[in-house]
Parts: C-alpha cells; sequence; structure tokens
C-alpha cells in the first residue's frame, strides 16, 4: 500500500510540472505578445522611414544620372561646336578663294601692273564712303592710284601708311570721275550722290544719245586720275529738265561696293 508520503511526493511532482507547463505557455504568449505589440509600435516608423528613404534614395540616383544627362550634353555641343567652326572655316575659305579670284578677273587694266589687297575696314556714312586696305607704301601703293574689283572701278587711294592705305570710294560726295561712253565723243564728270544713292551725271547734252543700261567709263583724259577704260556705272535713269537742252542720269556703279573683300591697286599714275 502507498504510504502517504508517497502521495504527496506524486501530487507535488504533478502540481510543479502543470505549473512549469503553465509558465512555459504564458511565457510563450507573452513572449509573442510583446513580439506582436513591438511590431505595431515599430512598424508606422518603418513605414514611415521607408517613404522617406525611398524618394531620397530615386532623388539621389537621379541626381547623378542628371549629371551623366548634362556631361553628355556638354560634350556634344562641345563636338557640334568643333564641327560648325570646322564648316565654317572651310566656308570662310572658299569664299575667300572665291573673291580673290573673282577680284583678280581685271582685264580692263590691261597690261597695267597692280598689287593685290585685303579690304581691313568699311567706314561709310551718309556722305563719305572709305574703305582701308592691308597695302600701302612698302608695297609701292601711293596716293592717287587707281582701285579697282571685278565689275568695274572702286576709287582712288588717298592716304598711304607703309603697309596700308585708304581708298576713297566712287560713291562718296567728294569723288568725281570724268567719263565717257559710246563712240567716246562726250566727256562727263560723274559724282558720288552718297553711299544709298550711287552716282549721278548733269548737263549731258542731247546731241549725246544715252539710254539706261549704257555702260560708262573713264575717258583718260591728260590730268586726270584714271586711265582710260575702266568700267564706272551703267546708267539706270535718265531724265529730262524741262525748258534746258541736257538731261540727267543716276548710274549704278560697275563694281560691287557693298561686298568688298579685296581689291586691286593699279599702279598708275596720271600724266602731268
Amino acid at each position: 500500500m502507498v504510504s502517504e508520503r508517497s502521495r504527496r511526493r506524486a501530487w507535488f511532482t504533478s502540481i510543479l510540472t502543470l505549473s512549469v507547463v503553465i509558465v512555459l505557455y504564458v511565457s510563450g504568449g507573452v513572449v509573442s505578445g510583446l513580439r506582436s505589440a513591438a511590431n505595431l509600435v515599430v512598424a508606422p516608423f518603418s513605414f514611415v522611414i521607408d517613404a522617406v528613404a525611398r524618394p531620397i534614395g530615386h532623388t539621389l540616383a537621379g541626381v547623378i544620372n542628371y549629371s551623366d544627362v548634362v556631361a553628355q550634353n556638354q560634350k556634344l555641343r562641345y563636338e557640334l561646336g568643333r564641327a560648325e567652326l570646322r564648316a565654317n572655316e572651310a566656308w570662310a575659305f572658299q569664299r575667300q578663294l572665291t573673291q580673290l579670284t573673282t577680284n583678280l578677273n581685271v582685264p580692263f587694266v590691261a597690261s597695267l601692273s597692280t598689287v593685290t589687297a585685303q579690304v581691313s575696314a568699311v567706314s561709310p556714312t551718309n556722305f563719305a564712303a572709305t574703305v582701308d586696305i592691308s597695302k600701302g607704301r612698302d608695297d609701292g601703293v601711293l596716293a592717287g592710284m587707281p582701285v579697282v574689283a571685278s565689275g568695274g572701278l572702286v576709287g582712288h587711294v588717298i592716304a598711304t601708311t607703309p603697309h596700308g592705305a585708304t581708298v576713297e570710294l566712287v560713291t562718296d560726295t567728294r569723288s568725281q570721275v570724268g567719263v565717257t561712253f559710246g563712240s567716246g565723243s562726250t566727256s562727263l564728270i560723274i559724282t558720288g550722290a552718297g553711299v544709298d544713292h550711287g552716282l549721278s551725271a548733269t548737263a549731258v547734252p542731247f546731241s549725246s544719245s544715252i539710254a539706261p543700261g549704257t555702260t560708262i567709263s573713264t575717258d583718260g583724259l591728260n590730268g586726270g586720275l584714271y586711265p582710260a577704260g575702266i568700267p564706272v556705272a551703267t546708267v539706270k535713269t535718265v531724265t529730262l529738265t524741262p525748258g534746258a537742252a541736257t538731261y540727267n542720269l543716276t548710274l549704278e556703279p560697275a563694281a560691287d561696293l557693298r561686298n568688298l573683300a579685296y581689291v586691286d591697286v593699279v599702279l598708275w599714275e596720271p600724266a602731268a
């Protein structure tokens, strides 16, 4: 028969075991609850952190990518600029060559020697019209020498330096050129009317028939500034003055004075 002490020991063991189980069970639940509670507390912060961190990450990535795009654009602009420069240089060289070749074609100066010069500055006003050129006394250029370009007379040299000269254009209001036309029996004086007004001639006698489109050239008279035969202008209009025995002319310069790049100085001095 089991003693009273054995029964008590068995009972105590059973209660202890049950207590441990209960404690473990309760502990498991508490820990689980704490974990859940912690998740509930941390979760909002995790959401906020994620909400803030994700755009920042995207922004940083965008900044890095944007910098790359800017760098690429700058490189492309640089390459494009170099390509445009090369194209412009080629165009300018070709244009310069064409102008030089054209301006050298001045058959009206016949066997007279010439010096080719580049136009370095243009100084037109309403009344005065001059250009500076790149050749001067050291190149044989002297004051009074005629200056021509493709088409005809440009003007004459009025001042020189060792390495440059100033040319008065035929359109300058101070300019006067002795000219003739047709058979050469009539001589006229053409005067400059200003940069935007071309040339003019007055008191042309009725006996000298002339029509629009007629070319007028230097007469080459003794004491004149220019040798004979250089085209000066073409007639634009012929105006009759009522009651007068003469008519007036408006003329267009034969040379393209608005686009001068190169000119030829004719090494010629008028006879005394």
